[in-house]
């Protein structure tokens, strides 16, 4: 597999704290990564050291297979999780000085920047900075991040000051970045859940898991699905057939709605019984779910604290 991000025994004190502990990490090319921990996880700190802004105090970090480095050819871009900005200048005046700062020609430059601001919702904004919201400073620095064309971003919490309709504007601008590799800081469950296909999960300036969201759903799938039916006299008689067949067992919710589960048959099976066991019965069910983890177990099952969700 070829990664965009790698590290090797990644390590970061401050004094007598160590902030990010000897730390490998691995983000697959064109994946948006979303990278979770608590507040204080370590999160901000190793970004920073990814993208340059922090020295390690020991480890090694490649991004897209070369060793790190912090010149106008690097190909990654940065918003870090408060953008400040000359707010004296408009936003298309700012982007043209950190295209200047990338060395970047200058027609390139501006061809780029028109692009930019249409792509984030700022075309045509004539305001200064200092006139500009919270969510368009926002994507003024996803605009900045991206100006050098870069093929991994670094995104730390860009939508967690947001009211709902700037974050969800915000995520529909990540999710468009498909292509690049984004790795997107985070505490924020719902945000992973709606624009990442990877996870890195940080806690005590460690890495408690790291892979697809979808293997890690599998990983921690379990036995179990929801049905409710429309009427207590047919869920009567299937948790009546699920009782004299054995091999699911089933707690009933509700005169309507039962949980089921087996110790032996996956997901998959459970479902394919049911769907063979209602036909037989000639049910119909007005609900029917297998059962899988949710990013928050995993999240918590991860850092040790998997007892929360079931307190």
């Amino acid at each position: 597999m070829d990664y965009a991000i790698e590290t090797r025994g990644l390590t970061k004190r401050f004094k007598s704290a160590l902030a990010v502990d000897n730390i490998d990490m691995r983000v697959p090319q064109g994946c948006i990564c979303g990278f979770l921990g608590k507040n204080g996880a370590g999160k901000t700190t190793t970004i920073r050291m990814l993208a340059g802004l922090r020295r390690p105090t020991a480890g090694t970090i490649s991004i897209m297979g070369e060793p790190q480095t912090v010149d106008g050819s690097s190909k990654f871009g940065y918003l870090p999780d408060v953008p400040n900005f000359y707010n004296y200048m408009r936003g298309d005046e700012y982007l043209m000085l950190i295209s200047k700062i990338w060395h970047m020609d200058k027609d390139e430059a501006k061809s780029r920047i028109g692009q930019l601001l249409m792509t984030v919702g700022l075309g045509g904004v004539k305001t200064r900075i200092g006139g500009y919201s919270r969510g368009m400073k926002q994507r003024l620095g996803i605009a900045q991040a991206l100006i050098n064309n870069p093929q991994v971003i670094f995104m730390d919490e860009p939508v967690s000051a947001l009211d709902p309709i700037g974050r969800r504007d915000i995520a529909n601008i990540i999710h468009n970045l498909r292509g690049a590799t984004v790795i997107l800081s985070t505490h924020i469950m719902a945000d992973v859940e709606n624009i990442c296909d990877y996870i890195v999960i940080m806690d005590k300036g460690r890495i408690c898991a790291q892979d697809y969201i979808s293997n890690l759903m599998a990983e921690h799938a379990k036995n179990a699905a929801k049905i409710r039916f429309f009427d207590a006299a047919a869920a009567d008689k299937f948790f009546g057939r699920i009782t004299d067949h054995g091999v699911l067992f089933a707690d009933r919710e509700s005169e309507i709605a039962m949980r089921l589960g087996s110790a032996s048959l996956p997901r998959d099976e459970i479902s394919s019984l049911c769907s063979r066991l209602l036909v037989e019965l000639n049910l119909p069910c007005e609900y029917f779910n297998a059962e899988g983890a949710t990013l928050e177990e995993i999240f918590y099952n991860a850092i040790g604290e998997g007892e929360r969700m079931h307190a």
